[in-house]
């Protein structure tokens, strides 16, 4: 593995929420960050800003995880900058909250494209380097229900299943090449993703849960942080759920 300061970890969906705790995480320790956002860019900046205050090298960068074309130019940009990631996470998603009866095909595309398809041509685009190199880290942040599958979540239960799923096989022809590749599943946490339920349905949700409270974005990053270091170097196609007791 390179020196901290010479690894370079790239974070998608970095603007706000967990992508933006995982980047401030990894800052604080003195990796480079690449911070991926498909529109939100003072948000972005914002982000930027919060890890260069710890003295990392930042670097932003917007694509739409749906074009392979743009993620391409994504890529070349970050070679021609020397920002080419030791470190992947595939952070970036979006939810569909809604009877399965109602959804279109128009959502389940949207939702298939940026939270499976995203991570597969993420992945595909910075796994060679890593193979040559025979070092890297990839990690998919997907959800408990991709674990045990929710009502009236199930186009998203099913993306994040699907990322699982491409964790463990991945991992598998990864290792040979000295790299793991894990996912983060987590329970219920304090982003914009819940902001659908009402302070009823909020109270409810965490009174389900054993710990009795919403899991935080720095929790999650921090469990995305181990799974980078060398010393997790055994730990490979797992399924990590943090999730308070929810549903252990």
């Amino acid at each position: 593995m390179k020196p901290i300061g010479e690894t370079t970890v790239l974070i998608t969906g970095a603007s706000r929420g967990i992508g933006a705790a995982i980047a401030t995480r990894f800052a604080k320790e003195g990796f480079r960050i690449v911070i991926h956002y498909a529109q939100s860019h003072e948000a972005a900046n914002e982000v930027a800003r919060r890890c260069m205050g710890y003295g990392s090298d930042v670097m932003t960068i917007s694509a739409d995880l749906r074009s392979n074309e743009q993620l391409k130019r994504m890529r070349d940009k970050l070679e021609a900058e020397g920002f080419i990631p030791d470190i992947l996470i595939n952070n970036a998603g979006v939810a569909y909250y809604g009877l399965f009866t109602d959804v279109t095909e128009e959502q389940w595309d949207e939702c298939m494209a940026v939270n499976l398809k995203g991570a597969f041509l993420c992945t595909q685009l910075f796994a060679p380097q890593m193979i040559r190199q025979r070092y890297g880290r990839i990690i998919n942040v997907s959800s408990v229900w991709g674990i045990t599958g929710a009502s009236c979540e199930v186009i998203y239960s099913t993306a994040k299943g699907g990322i699982n799923a491409f964790t463990k096989a991945l991992a598998k022809e990864l290792a040979p090449s000295g790299i793991t590749v894990n996912a983060v599943a987590p329970g219920a946490v304090e982003t914009e993703m819940i902001d659908h339920l009402d302070a009823d349905e909020r109270y409810a949700l965490q009174e389900e849960i054993p710990l009795g409270r919403l899991g935080s974005p720095e929790e999650v990053a921090s469990l995305v942080y181990y799974l980078a270091l060398p010393e997790s170097g055994y730990l490979t196609g797992q399924v990590i759920s943090p999730n308070g007791g929810w549903q252990a």
